[in-house]
């Protein structure tokens, strides 16, 4: 498999308008366009392998899955992964002659999606950092009431950051992808110690991305009672994404009906001695 100039510069764009809350990128959808699983989607499309962008959109969306993405100092960017980190990791599965439904083809994606995703956290920051320069200038607009011009701010001038830190660096990574994947080939062979380790952290990471949204969203023990479920449903007894989407969907109903009849008792409580207070005071009136 091999990227062109075309479809390089379509990743491209995408990559750029899923960073983008302004230019109306939040009216699209950029944190949805941004997520891996649709990147995934989105780079089958352009690649001409739809099922394989899907399953390498999956296995690196459980690594992205939390609100926090997993990294050292500074977490990574998922929008690199997602542009940049799919189609080479689907250059690596077909170069390699893995299936991106094994557990070899899955560690080899999610590892190579991380590695990407630190690399698009700097750029990330050389997006931000320019986009302080046309926040300057549009307050020294408004300094001089030239409020016209303040549309540029927001619709015109932050393309040229993206291009810069976006479309250009994923286009220039995705013509590369192909022969420094062959260089990898040659240079790490697949029983080597480093391809070795590099499925093993691949293997592991989706956990820390389980473990990092169990963190958010687990507040007691009884928290674990519906993941818990999901998992023995799904690992004991086969049962598909769909069904465990619904019993989930019953779980979530329930939780929120047991903390609206939590939150109504202090209310009716609170209401019921009002009552009582002012009956007894018509009482000492009479």
């Amino acid at each position: 498999m091999s990227i062109n100039l075309f479809q390089a510069i379509i990743l491209g764009l995408f990559a750029s308008l899923s960073s983008m809350p302004g230019l109306g990128g939040t009216s699209i959808g950029n944190y949805t366009l941004g997520r891996p699983l649709i990147g995934g989607l989105i780079c089958g499309i352009v690649l001409g392998d739809i099922p394989t962008g899907i399953m390498v959109g999956a296995a690196m969306q459980v690594v992205y899955i939390a609100l926090v993405t997993p990294g050292g100092t500074v977490s990574a960017d998922v929008r690199a992964v997602s542009y940049i980190g799919i189609p080479l990791a689907m250059i690596a599965l077909k170069s390699y002659g893995l299936d991106p439904a094994s557990a070899e083809g899955t560690a080899l994606a999610t590892s190579f999606g991380t590695m990407v995703g630190t690399i698009g956290t700097v750029l990330f920051y050389g997006t931000a950092t320019m986009n302080l320069v046309w926040q300057h200038m549009g307050w020294a607009w408004v300094d001089k009431r030239e409020y016209d011009k303040l549309p540029l701010v927001d619709y015109v001038l932050p393309w040229i950051s993206h291009i810069c830190f976006s479309l250009i660096p994923t286009v220039i990574m995705c013509m590369a992808g192909e022969p420094v994947v062959n260089l990898i080939k040659e240079k790490l062979p697949m029983d080597g110690i480093p391809m070795k380790t590099l499925f093993t952290v691949g293997a592991l990471l989706p956990c820390v991305g389980i473990a990092i949204l169990l963190k958010q969203i687990v507040r007691n023990v009884l928290d674990f009672v519906p993941y818990l479920t999901g998992f023995t449903l799904a690992a004991s007894m086969g049962v598909n994404l769909v069904a465990s989407t619904v019993i989930a969907g019953m779980f979530a109903i329930l939780i929120y009906k047991l903390k609206m009849l939590e939150l109504r008792k202090p209310a009716a409580a609170a209401s019921s001695a009002a009552s009582e207070n002012g009956w007894d005071d018509d009482e000492e009136d009479i």
